[in-house]
């Protein structure tokens, strides 16, 4: 492996400079930035605390990584065929999909979605997991394949515990869910117990997964060294092939797997304190304006759901210093939290890379605000420096784990919202992987729909191995 040299890691690391008519207000912009632009030492102090998280949590210590085994211990092998359903539920709409497959290769699809109101989203998950039933049901029936055996791949967005590739426990409900009863029980059984009230179909459910897992299982179908998958969007996760003896934690009989993935879950990396030497007082009030304070705190310095707020904060905080639209009328927009979306940083950003301002003078003037061209050129800046931080922090985690899975080639799929819209985030990843991690060959590559294709695959890749064992 070549190591890079503090010089030319330090050099690449470099953001556009702030370039305005007044030097001094200049200089005390970039003095409130400072902590957010990271020097090599910093950026080698985040990798070797990563690494030294995903150590802890693979061996089962004490760690802000969780580190779960998804117990898929191989990816497609090309000799798949036949019908395969999955189950993408997230949110208040969740989709059922039917994918054909021959050779290991997807050859049809058919998608549904239905919307889940909010009277079952609470009380009991008797109703709700019922609902989920019969529009597997339905979707399948419609299909024509009531009497054919159809395996489902379960991606379940919620926090789980797994035991098994088909066991999947519910810690906790989030977003606008809240069935009391199924929290520590096992979701498998509750959706398997909801198919058999009606036992009307063949559905059985061989796999349980989240989007990540499903991300890097739908990319290996797009290019055979994908062994990272990505996920860049409100939220942000990643999942790896680890060597099956390094993980501890493996709960039914082990059957000389080689690999499997590994399910960092690293929306949480340091929500134990080991990352707050990089964490700014703009930082601290993002978190303080989240729902959930002091948890998820690598996500809210990369997700969308945050970036949007760390530049309002920063914005807000220059305004009230006198250093930005000075003798403007700020509307009371800009100082509210949750005004300034991500996609809205996306929009500035791509002025930065046009060498323009129209979309910067058309947002601005949404919150009330004619900004002069340095106002303009601030904006920009702010905008720049969150999102080359966001980069970097997700870069240096992928070299980390690149060098981890040391092959000669390694392909890292990436789904998400953010990843797809900010014009700027995809290259400066690859530059800054590159930097970090020298001689590593390495592509990144859009793969879509990992929580619906991706889920149906992981369930041909469950039942090949089912058939294997039995």
């Amino acid at each position: 492996m070549v190591v890079p040299t503090d010089h030319a890691l330090h050099e690449g690391l470099q953001v556009s400079p702030l370039i305005l008519s007044d030097d001094v207000r200049r200089q005390k912009i970039e003095n409130h930035l400072a902590k957010m632009r990271f020097s090599a030492a910093t950026a080698r102090k985040i990798q070797d605390v990563f690494i030294s998280e995903m150590n802890k949590g693979i061996h089962q210590q004490p760690s802000s990584l969780q580190m779960e085994n998804t117990y898929i211990p191989e990816l497609l092998d090309g000799t798949e065929g036949g019908l395969f359903l999955a189950l993408d539920l997230g949110g208040t709409n969740f989709r059922v999909l039917l994918l054909e497959l021959a050779n290991g290769a997807p050859i049809r699809q058919e998608v549904k979605r239905y919307y889940i109101g909010p009277e079952l989203r609470v009380g009991s998950a008797v109703p709700l997991f019922d609902y989920l039933a019969k529009c597997v049901s339905d979707f399948v029936i419609a299909q024509g394949l009531q009497d054919v055996e159809l395996p489902l791949g379960f991606t379940f967005s919620f926090p789980t515990i797994q035991h098994s590739l088909d066991v999947g426990v519910l810690v906790t409900w989030t977003k606008t869910f809240n069935c009391s009863d199924a929290v520590n029980k096992d979701v498998v059984l509750l959706l398997h117990e909801a198919l058999d009230r009606r036992g009307d179909t063949k559905v059985k459910v061989v796999a349980i997964l989240n989007d990540t897992t499903g991300t890097l299982v739908q990319g290996s179908t797009l290019d055979s060294d994908t062994a990272v998958g990505l996920i860049l969007g409100t939220g942000s996760n990643a999942c790896y092939l680890e060597n099956a003896d390094r993980v501890e934690h493996w709960e039914p009989e082990r059957h000389g797997e080689r690999q499997v993935i590994i399910d960092i879950e690293w929306g949480a990396f340091g929500d134990n304190g080991v990352l707050d030497f990089i964490k700014t007082d703009f930082d601290r009030e993002n978190d303080a304006n989240s729902l959930i304070v002091n948890s998820f705190t690598f996500e809210k310095y990369i997700g969308g759901k945050y970036l949007g707020e760390v530049v309002r904060v920063i914005l807000a905080r220059l305004t009230k210093e006198g250093l930005l639209f000075v003798g403007e009328n700020t509307s009371q927009n800009l100082l509210t939290p949750g005004t300034l979306t991500t996609d809205l940083v996306s929009h500035i950003e791509q002025d930065s890379v046009d060498g323009g301002d129209t979309n910067t003078k058309e947002i601005l003037a949404k919150f009330g605000i004619i900004p002069d061209q340095d106002d303009i050129k601030v904006v920009q800046y702010v905008c720049e420096v969150v999102s080359n931080r966001a980069a970097l922090l997700v870069s240096i985690c992928l070299a980390s784990l690149l060098d981890r899975i040391d092959r000669e080639q390694v392909t890292i799929a990436v789904d998400g919202s953010l990843y797809k819209h900010h014009p700027r985030l995809e290259n400066w990843m690859k530059q800054y992987i590159s930097l970090l991690t020298p001689g590593r060959k390495f592509k990144l590559i859009h793969a879509e729909d990992g929580s619906g294709k991706g889920a149906a695959l992981v369930a041909a890749i469950a039942q090949r191995i089912k058939k294997r064992l039995e």
